[in-house]
């Protein structure tokens, strides 16, 4: 069994990670290579939750801005991420690793009710959880659902995985000048609107001093560095600069 820094955490995966290059719908590729690291972490006895976004499928913000009532699609939101939690969820199977999904919002047919005590049990049992749904709640985000599922279940740590290595301050795909941190401070997101997790996430994160990790998902094995303590990405925390 490996030394790990963090033995149980919340992997955030963005809907648009699962994506190619035209940025919709699900990669079979890419979603394949995910499962593979997930599925060597769990052979070295790490505990991994995920939550998954559902924005290569739809966006409910988006829809909302073009006259969609909001909460109908939060809610169509809601089931894009089902969708990729249940895609994610047959890659990991692929690499024989016993996986669930637990739903907040249900659907007896194809996944588990969300149930905290349930949940852990089967982290505590070698099974990768994937939260879905969201919160079950319109005008939350899946960031805001992976801060709230993380405190639940006694994750040590969020690590949140994206395309790009770390928080910068403005978008590096656009701007070459754009500068990296290595580490922030709550404070430091919250004041400056940094797109690290929205404002909901960053603060609940804040008030229980839970530490967020920013690393990129495509440079192979990173996931594993982040367990292991490795300072990769950006770190969010409330202590020492």
């Amino acid at each position: 069994m490996a030394e790990f820094k963090y033995k149980r955490v919340l992997l955030k995966l963005s809907g648009e990670a699962l994506t190619n290059e035209q940025g919709f719908g699900i990669d079979p590729l890419v979603i394949a290579s995910i499962a593979a690291q997930i599925a060597e972490l769990q052979g070295l006895g790490a505990e991994m939750a995920i939550v998954v976004g559902g924005g290569n499928i739809f966006r409910g913000l988006s829809a909302s801005a073009k006259g969609m009532d909001r909460a109908t699609g939060d809610y169509i939101g809601m089931l894009a991420t089902v969708m990729n939690s249940l895609a994610l969820q047959d890659a990991l199977e692929k690499e024989n690793v016993y996986t669930r999904v637990q739903s907040a919002i249900s659907m007896h047919e194809i996944a588990e009710s969300y149930i905290r005590r349930r949940a852990i049990r089967h982290m505590e049992k070698g099974r990768v959880v994937i939260f879905a749904g969201g919160t079950g709640n319109p005008y939350f985000s899946t960031d805001t659902a992976a801060a709230l599922r993380a405190l639940e279940i006694g994750a040590e740590v969020i690590i949140k995985a994206t395309k790009v290595d770390g928080v910068y301050d403005k978008d590096p795909m656009r701007f070459p000048d754009a500068v990296k941190f290595s580490r922030l401070t709550y404070l430091d997101v919250l004041s400056r609107d940094l797109q690290v997790m929205d404002a909901t996430a960053t603060s609940l994160c804040k008030d229980n001093n839970l530490p967020i990790i920013v690393f990129s998902l495509f440079e192979r094995g990173n996931i594993k560095k982040v367990l292991e303590g490795q300072e990769i990405g950006t770190i969010v925390s409330g202590g020492d600069r």
